[in-house]
């Protein structure tokens, strides 16, 4: 079974080609072009039909979102994903009004960049942890206090520990040093808690706990778990 295909269109060739090489070696995907030519994007997509393409924020010709809107112009539906060095709510909130599946930001450790382009291309929304916070200002309109109250009393105090962490933006690794357990220990818990949650992605889980919190709703951080 192959991994994800993939076009990545950035005006910068250290960036193409350092991203093509993490995700074919150690992503076990297959980039299908490398881009830097925002004019061959629309034919190449034509032709490959990839699972997702990753598209730059800034580039000299034209900015990712606008490429995106003149591929989708073109009756292309393929999911998008933004890589970027901006770490600007207003760009977060434009790109995901254009629709994007992801938005990441280059300054990411390696293996979550690998993880979040995987999961967009599998179709979970995928945001950078730093800008989980910024996601949930733009998602205020979220589940009622409520309805909130009732599932968060459904979670392990584990769980709601982890969950804390989630809301901080940190990834299952950063999440596994701090509470001294293994990363697949994290794993196993975000999937129970996104199961009592029903929630499709961390992210999702992310903006519930700060809704949570910003809502009024009694949402304390649990205290540490001895092991």
């Amino acid at each position: 079974m192959t991994g994800p295909r993939i076009v990545l269109v950035d005006d910068h060739a250290l960036c193409r080609n350092g991203l093509t090489d993490l995700l074919t070696h150690r992503g076990g995907m297959e980039v299908l072009a490398a881009l830097s030519d925002p004019e061959q994007v629309i034919a190449v997509l034509r032709e490959t039909q990839p699972d997702l393409v990753v598209l730059d924020l800034r580039m000299p010709a034209i900015d990712g979102l606008t490429l995106l809107r003149r591929i989708r112009a073109e009756g292309i539906d393929t999911p998008a994903l933004i890589l970027t060095m901006s770490d600007s709510e207003v760009d977060l909130s434009a790109a995901l009004r254009a629709g994007v599946r992801g938005y990441l930001l280059k300054d990411m450790e390696p293996e979550d960049v690998i993880a979040a382009i995987g999961n967009a291309a599998r179709g979970e929304l995928t945001v950078a942890p730093a800008m989980t916070l910024k996601l949930a200002q733009l998602l205020q309109s979220g589940s009622k206090g409520s309805d909130r109250r009732g599932l968060l009393a459904t979670l392990t105090e584990r769980e709601r520990q982890i969950l804390e962490h989630l809301a901080r933006g940190e990834s299952n690794k950063t999440i596994a040093r701090a509470l001294d357990i293994s990363h697949d220990t994290v794993k196993l818990h975000v999937r129970h808690i996104l199961a009592k949650l029903n929630l499709s992605s961390r992210v999702e889980a992310a903006v519930f706990a700060v809704e949570a919190r910003s809502g009024g709703d009694t949402y304390a951080p649990p205290p540490r778990v001895q092991r």
